[in-house]
């Protein structure tokens, strides 16, 4: 089975373009060598609220199954990562930073100075790495095995041997993406949002938009996105005339009629230029970066 995954790089540095970042591409080309699928990468400063909320979206709004940080693990006032995982996690998963300090150990004493964390959130496995290339995949090499049988646990009803379906994820709040719409450096520019809110319906797709007779109701719809497509479709909607803010959230695995399928926000100048906007954006995630499977 292939898993999901994220990697953020922390660091002050390079999120203002003074380092190149090679932890994080280090960290990818280990992950997908090992089956899995990363779905997400940032590099973030080293800022408390600024982890915790890459942490909570990439587990609540993007339902990503394994997250991996680099950076921000030493002794530097300004090392917080692990204080900002420990904030979000649920349940601490003390014996991945206890195998990949043994592991370090055997290469340099310092070892022991590495304070990362793990634990899990919903269904979610985060795990702090060192901010250098070769402890970061020194760690990881040390604990990616194990983590994957974890995570098998993690997502099965109970038994590693019995892996559950991919579940549904939880729609984020459309209050709070407009709280931090308007706190967007390009706000003052903005004159209207709107959003669309897609929802799994009971009607096949050929009664909708064929007209088709005789068809089943919908039972259930298995959805399931390319992310690097969906990405690619905000940038693209980003450089339309007067359009100043875009976010999209996508849902996947097992719906039901009723279920949120996506939730997408507009901010533009005019009117005119934000229903476009939106229109456009919708159709391409509908027809380019989305698959859905009905079941009846």
């Amino acid at each position: 089975m292939s898993y999901t995954a994220a990697v953020i790089t922390v660091s002050d540095k390079g999120s203002r373009g003074e380092r190149v970042d090679t932890s994080g591409p280090a960290l990818c080309a280990m992950l997908e060598k090992s089956g899995w699928s990363v779905q997400y990468t940032s590099i973030i400063p080293d800022e408390g609220e600024k982890i915790k909320a890459e942490l909570i979206k990439c587990s609540d709004e993007l339902g990503l199954n394994l997250i991996l940080t680099t950076g921000g693990t030493g002794f530097s006032p300004r090392d917080v990562t692990p204080e900002a995982t420990l904030a979000v996690v649920e349940r601490e998963t003390c014996g991945i930073p206890e195998a990949m300090r043994a592991e370090s150990m055997k290469i340099t004493s310092r070892g022991c100075l590495s304070r990362s964390a793990a634990g899990i959130r919903g269904r979610s496995l985060i795990v702090n790495l060192p901010g250098s290339e070769k402890a970061a995949r020194e760690n990881l090499e040390a604990v990616i095995a194990p983590i994957a049988h974890g995570m098998e646990m993690l997502l099965g009803s109970g038994s590693a041997d019995c892996a559950a379906k991919p579940q549904p994820k939880k729609a984020p709040s459309v209050d709070a993406w407009l709280k931090e719409a308007k706190a967007d450096p390009d706000a003052h520019r903005v004159g209207m949002y709107l959003t669309h809110n897609g929802v799994v319906r009971s009607s096949a797709r050929a009664a909708v938009r064929e007209g088709a007779e005789g068809t089943k109701p919908v039972a259930s719809l298995v959805l399931s996105y390319d992310e690097t497509k969906i990405n690619s479709a905000i940038a693209e909607t980003k450089t339309l005339p007067g359009i100043y803010y875009v976010r999209v959230w996508v849902n996947s695995g097992e719906l039901r009629p009723g279920d949120d399928m996506m939730l997408v926000l507009v901010g533009g100048d005019i009117r005119p230029r934000v229903i476009d906007a939106l229109q456009f954006l919708v159709g391409k995630i509908k027809n380019e970066c989305v698959e859905e499977k009905e079941q009846f």
